[in-house]
């Protein structure tokens, strides 16, 4: 009985408060009306508007970890295309090859069991000394490779992981012998996409002792990484890096570049100096520090990155040479799949990789704080982060994932992931289809020329041109 007293009361309540409230919105004017707010936000988005209001109430630069909120890339474009007859389905016995070899031309190239792998992100600056341990542990439970980011190298991340991937970094505290002799592979850390090569300072105030250690810095001294590798100001001192990297490890040598339209002139220009791989990362990437301007306006998105850089690779004969790893804004098994068929070799994940060690974890903080606080190196809440259940809840994912991945393997005909290709692959969108060079799945494939000449010239009609030209 008195329960439903309550409930009666605090319906009634609500329905008057919400009565008056909307009464007021279509009484007042707009100078008195928060409608104005609702229709500026609408205007504006959400987190614009909220942004607007965060550098206006805090006065300083914004670090947006986790990347843009901003679909750049259209995978949902993208359609795989299952076989029966033209090519038939894998057979069910048959167990699908899903290993890459990175550097397969390097002196010891690095053998994964998947094609994904977890991108750089650096101890200290970003990430807690637990959540590397965890990524690093998950990692070798897959037989695949996690890699530094730009830090130092931590002890424990190089014994929890099998397969290391460093970065020979900005800060240049990776970029000793005594350190990057321990690696898998070396990855020349130039630029990446969320952030391009914009400098980044981490602070004394926040750089405990260990952290000095491991980044080989003195009592007092920011942690600085610049817009250039120290002592890399021409691509004939870059060259000479490529070299001696790569003479002194053995180790797949390659560098990490953020996507952008000159990506053909940078492509070359390392193709050329020798490296064993290049990793191209799309605009959609997320770092600790980035700003939300570099983060929604600053680089390539992924899917046409990787279409291009393909294209490029291709074009100058490095198929089977050179490794093509890219990434950003890759969130599902799908997602991995259509950018492994669009021309990657390997994909790697970020955001999603952090999302997943803390999923079991979340509720430890929530509501109150978000779960990168157990996470984050400066997190508040990092004692309470559990290693080894974060490495579990990765390693789910990743199963997960790569379970989802090979069953549709079975369906594209293909029994290797190396066998992937544009041709398992369609595009909903005519001109995006031409922008990837990918067939527009609205036509036959046997049509899509005369589709394409049709097209060029009722756009050239319409613009009241006499001479139609074909697309290119």
């Amino acid at each position: 009985m008195v329960w439903e007293w309550m409930n009666k009361l605090v319906r009634g309540v609500g329905n008057e408060g919400a009565d008056d409230m909307v009464f007021k919105m279509m009484k007042d004017k707009y100078t008195d009306n928060m409608l104005m707010v609702l229709s500026v936000m609408k205007r504006t988005s959400f987190f614009n508007a909220m942004e607007i209001w965060m550098r206006a109430t805090q006065g300083q630069a914004l670090e947006r970890p986790l990347g843009t909120h901003l679909r750049l890339s259209p995978w949902e474009l993208l359609a795989l295309n299952p076989v029966h007859l033209c090519r038939f389905p894998v057979e069910d016995g048959k167990k699908i090859d899903t290993g890459v070899t990175i550097g397969p031309l390097a002196e010891k190239p690095l053998e994964l069991k998947i094609p994904v792998y977890i991108t750089g992100m650096s101890y200290g600056s970003a990430l807690s000394k637990a959540a590397k341990v965890a990524l690093a542990k998950a990692a070798s439970k897959m037989g695949t490779a996690t890699n530094t980011g730009e830090a130092g190298l931590l002890p424990a991340e190089r014994e929890a992981a099998d397969k290391l991937i460093g970065q020979f970094n900005r800060g240049g505290y990776l970029n000793t012998p005594d350190k990057y002799k321990q690696l898998d592979a070396v990855e020349i850390q130039l630029g990446q996409g969320a952030q391009g090569a914009s400098p980044q300072r981490t602070q004394a105030k926040f750089i405990d002792e260990e952290m000095r250690e491991v980044f080989g810095l003195e009592k007092g001294q920011d942690a600085v990484l610049h817009t250039r590798i120290p002592g890399v100001n021409s691509v004939q001192d870059f060259r000479k890096l490529v070299k001696a990297l790569k003479e002194e490890t053995g180790v797949p040598v390659g560098v990490k570049i953020a996507a952008s339209h000159y990506l053909e002139d940078e492509l070359d220009i390392a193709v050329h100096a020798g490296v064993d791989f290049v990793t191209v990362d799309g605009g959609e990437g997320a770092t600790h520090a980035a700003s939300p301007t570099a983060e929604d306006h600053l680089g390539l998105p992924t899917i046409y990155a990787i279409a291009r850089a393909r294209r490029y690779l291709n074009g100058e004969g490095q198929k089977g040479r050179v490794s093509l790893l890219a990434g950003g804004g890759l969130f599902t098994p799908g997602h991995f799949l259509k950018a492994l068929a669009l021309g990657a070799d390997a994909v790697y994940i970020g955001t999603t990789a952090v999302m997943a060690i803390v999923s079991q974890q979340m509720v430890k903080v929530a509501p109150t704080e978000p779960p990168t606080q157990l996470v984050l190196h400066a997190g508040r809440f990092r004692e309470k982060f559990d290693a080894d259940l974060g490495a579990k809840s990765l390693v789910n994912f990743l199963k997960v994932s790569m379970d989802e991945i090979t069953a549709v393997m079975y369906a594209l005909g293909k029994p290797a992931i190396a066998q992937l290709d544009t041709d398992d692959l369609c595009c909903l969108d005519p001109w995006v289809a031409r922008a990837l060079h990918l067939a527009y799945g609205g036509v036959a494939p046997s049509e899509q020329e005369g589709y394409y000449r049709d097209l060029n010239v009722a756009r050239w009609n319409q613009a009241g041109r006499e001479e139609p030209q074909m697309l290119q």
